[in-house]
């Protein structure tokens, strides 16, 4: 009768805090068998909770790896910008000629 089996085992440290959780709870007049079948209840809750908490863990996981994804593309974004940003490097440097050059022009005249 009690050979009720869990499809996810779990670890035998849980198997005993479900056990102590069930017998602190225990009350009297209460079987053997009675308490047996809350502390599987406790490990098939733990079980549960371990497997919920697995997938909040997975999908945070994906989240995150497309807050990466959508940096990189961001990335690629502006390194593809950075060619104009080199043309502007010369910018001061050719005005100061144009200038010197005005300046030349305007004391020749």
């Amino acid at each position: 009768m009690l050979n009720l089996k869990m499809k996810h085992k779990v670890s035998p440290q849980v198997e005993v805090q479900a056990m102590k959780m069930a017998k602190a709870s225990q009350k009297t007049g209460q079987t053997k068998e009675q308490t047996k079948l809350i502390a599987q209840g406790i490990e098939k809750g733990i079980a549960e909770y371990k497997k919920q908490q697995g997938k909040k863990l997975r999908e945070i996981d994906k989240q995150r790896k497309q807050k990466i994804k959508l940096r990189e593309n961001e990335i690629t974004e502006t390194v593809e910008v950075a060619p104009i940003n080199n043309l502007m490097k010369f910018l001061p440097w050719s005005l100061l000629a144009l200038s010197w050059l005005g300046f030349a022009a305007y004391f020749a005249l």
